[in-house]
């Protein structure tokens, strides 16, 4: 008789663990040899050594057999802790707050910045909209301010909480001609989400029909009251236009974030937030990162999400190279293996081999999620399998835009786009020019390619043409929105119109080898054919017996295509014989008109 494994220890003690870690790494922190771990692990067996890389159960569990809890935290988090550690408090220098400038579209954020930063980025924008998070440095009575430009539609939910996160202060702009939109509201929310002090600057003051208090009452009835009504929130009268109180406002950012006291060290290892990344030409793949603690340098080894890289250089917001880049500086960075995506972690490491081997991880942790997203992989019988049991279909979709920021929103606005009838499978999404690989993806696909801001290169071009792949290119994310749905209203199942041809009444039925049984019939309205796609319907008493198609039609002895009403005939169907006289015969087709969503 086989004995019972002994439970268990109870558990003692918690240990923390980074993800990535190897058996050796969990040893040490049990206080263990690695043999004893290893011995462990094959009781259970898993054949491992002691440099391969634990998954989170696996650690855990091996763990509460020696009695500890595990705590996992990212890579990241373990090298923050670390450098914490070291850290001596009179190291921590005063830093440049980060301010995030939101509002609803059209209130005059980017001119705004424009304003305060004296050039003219929202002349390049398509329709005037900000399409790209653009990160500023200003200067103000020798002091730094840094400023985020959020893309300020409501599709761009995703980069606003993304700016949001990285922020200490928002100044919320509000036209004073227009009031609060559903976007302010909005921009309010995530401030409030974010925990971080809201300034409200009210713009457009130079116009005509402009109104300051009413803009002020409508704040107050959200719950932000301007402090000369008694209220807590600061709030600035602006034109950006005439650049007219734009010092005050700047001199209340400093006001406001005096009292945050904003510290970092530059002397450790640089981490932040990657803000944007783009495939550029000639440079490779380029993200623009906020360093938050830290100093960055050129030659520095980091890791970003799922990607590593080592700085090759720096450049800064007024396309100026620079040798590193201190606390709360948004700066551009070249040197990375691959995109990260928009709100990544960037964090510099010293050991190089170890960031590949996190990255590694994440990459593999990425794919599985994605094919545990998409149900495993599709293949045919799956796919049929799918359709016939929940009658779904799907439109597959490849995403190329400029940037991956623009990419990941676009993803995001296209795959809310489905219902229940229609889903869009988003089969990848990516920076840079569409090239040869993405059309070979949708030809084996059989999906359609959408280009934000991006062309075809030349051989994409002419294989699309051969391959007759659908590209459509667009400066407007909500042109694409718009098109997808309707694209979507010709790939629903489409509605079935029946149109009657034809009726007959049985007057006799004979028995006949090849079909069983034969009707002879008198044909009442219209006509009884069995030409093109014709279907017949066996009536009783008005009860639908039978649908098939006819096998025979018969006039006199001859076979025919069509019998006009009023004369005889003998009808006989496929694969059916139950008839009776009396019965009725129905002849009718089916017309499909396009559905709409």
């Amino acid at each position: 008789m086989r004995q019972a494994p002994e439970p268990p220890p109870p558990i003692t003690r918690t240990i923390s663990l980074a993800e990535g870690m190897t058996v050796k790494d969990l040893a040490e922190r049990l206080d263990l040899k690695a043999k004893d771990v290893l011995k462990k692990l094959i009781e259970r067996r898993l054949m491992m050594t002691i440099n391969t890389t634990l998954d989170t159960e696996t650690a855990t569990m091996v763990a509460r057999e020696f009695g500890a809890d595990v705590e996992m935290r990212s890579f990241e988090e373990e090298v923050a802790e670390v450098e914490s550690t070291a850290v001596e408090t009179d190291e921590l220098v005063p830093r440049a707050p980060i301010v995030t400038v939101m509002g609803h579209v059209d209130h005059g954020k980017t001119t705004l910045l424009d304003a305060i930063r004296d050039s003219r980025v929202a002349d390049r924008e398509a329709g005037g909209i900000t399409q790209h998070i653009g990160a500023y440095a200003v200067e103000i009575k020798d002091r730094r301010i840094v400023f985020l430009d959020t893309p300020g539609h409501e599709a761009f939910t995703l980069m606003r909480a993304r700016g949001a996160r990285v922020t200490d202060v928002v100044v919320l702009v509000v036209a004073a001609d227009d009031g609060v939109m559903p976007q302010t509201k909005e921009a309010i929310e995530h401030a409030k989400a974010a925990d971080v002090p809201l300034i409200v600057a009210i713009n457009k003051i130079d116009k005509a029909n402009a109104n300051p208090e009413r803009v002020k009452t409508e704040l107050s009835e959200i719950g932000l009251t301007a402090e000369d009504w008694g209220g807590q929130t600061v709030t600035v009268e602006v034109s950006a236009k005439q650049q007219q109180n734009l010092d005050t406002l700047l001199e209340m950012i400093l006001l406001v974030t005096e009292m945050g006291e904003f510290k970092a060290n530059p002397k450790r290892s640089a981490s932040g937030t990657v803000l944007e990344a783009k495939i550029d030409r000639g440079r490779g793949p380029v993200a623009t990162v906020l360093v938050k603690d830290g100093t960055l340098r050129v030659g520095d080894n980091f890791i970003a999400g799922p990607i590593v890289g080592k700085v090759r250089a720096l450049i800064d917001d007024r396309a100026v190279q620079q040798t590193e880049a201190g606390p709360a500086s948004p700066i551009e960075v070249l040197g990375l293996t691959g995109l990260p995506q928009p709100g990544d972690t960037f964090q510099v490491v010293a050991d190089a081999a170890k960031a590949r081997q996190i990255a590694v991880l994440r990459q593999s942790h990425a794919k599985a999620k994605t094919l545990g997203e998409r149900g495993g992989r599709l293949t045919l019988e799956s796919l049929q399998q799918q359709i016939a049991e929940s009658g779904t279909k799907e439109l597959p979709i490849i995403v190329k835009a400029d940037v991956q920021g623009s990419a990941e929103v676009l993803a995001d606005a296209l795959s809310k786009l489905g219902d229940e009838r229609v889903k869009v499978r988003l089969l990848s999404s990516g920076a840079g020019a569409i090239n040869e690989g993405d059309v070979v993806f949708a030809a084996a696909s059989n999906a359609v390619i959408i280009g934000f801001n991006v062309r075809p290169d030349r051989n994409a071009s002419a294989m699309a043409d051969r391959e007759q792949i659908d590209i459509r290119l667009h400066r407007v994310i909500y042109d694409i929105t718009e098109e997808i749905k309707k694209a979507m209203a010709g790939l629903l199942e489409p509605t079935v119109k029946e149109i009657q041809i034809g009726t007959a009444e049985v007057r006799d039925v004979f028995k006949v080898p090849k079909f069983g049984a034969a009707a002879g019939c008198m044909v009442q309205e219209g006509k009884v054919t069995r030409a093109g796609d014709t279907q017949a319907r066996l009536l009783r008493d008005n009860v639908v017996l039978h649908e098939g198609r006819l096998g025979s039609l018969r006039r006199f002895k001859d076979d025919v295509a069509e019998v006009k009403n009023g004369l005889e005939c003998g009808i006989a169907f496929e694969r059916y014989a139950d008839i009776k006289v009396g019965d009725v015969i129905e002849v009718f087709t089916l017309e499909t008109v396009a559905a709409t969503v």
